[in-house]
């Protein structure tokens, strides 16, 4: 069967990719000619029209939408440009599909390699409702240069390169590969610039998404900590590690802090699942819904199962109960793991609302159907797309929940007053414990929940993307 080999076959192609497409690159045109802008539609066009979720919303994707090919021809001709008919083509309900003008970048994206200056942050709305916005920096990546400058968690910062962070300009202001913050204060309630100011300088990086996996002692019991922060397949035996560490220390307990990841492979969240449980294998972790053309030969239930794709055996802690750290960020591979174990142990949630993306994608090229795969892309162009092909539901069918899975204890992030990621008096954490240890220390008082607007990955082509891939 066909289903699912997309991501791998360009992903075992991406060297050779680059090389060849620097090339191609330097001899296309940047405007698009009439003949390879309409060979662009009609690959949207054949792509969406086969795998589509969404097909049926579409009117103009349907089977016997045009009586014949020049009718159909006239109709992609209308379009100015392939991003114009992609966008009509797209569902109204589709918040997530993607397309590319290049895949090289994606590419890289997929394989966890960014332009990155190391300060992972989010952008949040004043609470004056001025429009304006401030960073916080979440947390810095080591061997970067924001790590060098000496940034750290809960820095505050409302400016860039002189002009005052807003709601319009948020999405330009951090693209340059050079840029200057200007650090503030803030008390809760009022933002104050500071005279401070750092500049950062972004460098390709590959960012190893198990950012701490530490066993806590408290009250004299191993409790596990993991900050996750992407579902990275390249990086599954690190997850693995870290989980081999959880077991040997015995561990009663496990914290997963899912608070910033926005999601990534489904073969990784399958496998984080077997890790947490190892109890379920064979048992269906999740189902899937694809269009009504694409069901019957597409559609497989995703399996509890005992190894990662490397045949390494996972290491399985055999919990009956997760506490789970989330926020509006936490988005699709993370909230698939929520979901899917959901009918199985106990998860508490604790944290805010999640994103709401219960949908994965596959990567397409413009190629024939049904593969659409890199080594027959046509060489014309770089352009491919990531359309939600399916939906996933948990055991019971759960699926839907497109505002997102909701807290069992509801608590936000209080920027000013971060915490340190992993410390036991970190809000977030500290709430789960006194879950985990009920009259540990005295409940927070509830901090008002600020609009996040923005973050360092949202001009990423991944951002909140849930990959299928072939196991």
């Amino acid at each position: 069967m066909l289903k699912k080999k997309l991501f791998l076959l360009f992903l075992a192609s991406t060297t050779l990719l680059t090389s060849c497409f620097k090339d191609n690159d330097d001899e296309l045109s940047t405007e698009l000619t009439e003949e390879i802008s309409f060979e662009i539609k009609d690959f949207i066009y054949r792509g969406l029209n086969f795998f589509y979720l969404y097909k049926a919303d579409t009117p103009e994707l349907a089977n016997d939408a045009f009586a014949n090919d020049d009718e159909k021809n006239t109709f992609l001709n209308s379009f100015e440009s392939p991003e114009s008919l992609f966008d009509f083509l797209s569902s109204p309900q589709d918040r997530f599909s993607f397309l590319t003008d290049d895949y090289v970048e994606l590419i890289n994206n997929l394989n966890g390699v960014t332009e990155n200056n190391g300060m992972e942050f989010g952008l949040v709305r004043y609470p004056d409702g001025s429009g304006n916005v401030f960073g916080y920096v979440r947390y810095v990546l080591p061997n970067t240069d924001a790590a060098a400058k000496g940034l750290e968690r809960g820095i505050i910062f409302n400016t860039v390169d002189g002009q005052q962070i807003t709601e319009n300009n948020f999405s330009e202001l951090f693209q340059p590969t050079t840029y200057t913050i200007g650090i503030a204060t803030f008390d809760g309630e009022n933002v104050t610039s500071t005279s401070d100011s750092v500049a950062l300088t972004k460098a390709p990086y590959t960012e190893n998404p198990v950012y701490i996996a530490n066993t806590l002692i408290v009250e004299d019991q191993p409790i596990g900590y993991l900050l996750y922060n992407a579902f990275t397949r390249d990086f599954d035996p690190q997850l693995n590690a870290a989980f081999g560490q959880f077991k040997a220390d015995g561990i009663t307990e496990l914290v997963l802090d899912l608070r910033y990841n926005g999601g990534g492979s489904v073969s990784t969240a399958t496998d984080l699942a077997g890790m947490i449980t190892g109890q379920f294998q064979g048992q269906t972790f999740y189902t899937e819904e694809w269009n009504a053309d694409r069901q019957d030969e597409y559609a497989e239930p995703g399996l509890f199962d005992g190894v990662l794709t490397t045949g390494e055996a996972l290491n399985s802690l055999n919990l009956t109960r997760v506490y789970v750290i989330t926020t509006g960020r936490t988005a699709s591979a993370s909230e698939l793991v929520i979901n899917g174990l959901s009918p199985y142990i106990d998860v508490i949630q604790v944290g805010t609302n999640t994103t709401g993306k219960f949908q994965a994608s596959f990567l397409l090229f413009d190629a024939p159907a049904p593969d659409f795969s890199l080594n027959q892309a046509n060489p014309s162009h770089t352009y491919a797309m990531l359309p939600l092909v399916f939906k996933t539901a948990n055991v019971n069918g759960v699926t839907d929940f497109i505002d997102g899975l909701t807290p069992d204890v509801e608590l936000g992030e209080d920027y000013s007053n971060l915490g340190v990621l992993g410390d036991e008096r970190e809000p977030l954490l500290e709430a789960c414990l006194n879950e985990i240890f009920p009259g540990r220390s005295p409940d927070r008082a509830p901090v008002e929940i600020l609009e996040v607007v923005g973050e360092s990955k949202q001009n990423s082509p991944l951002h909140q993307l849930m990959i299928a891939e072939q196991d």
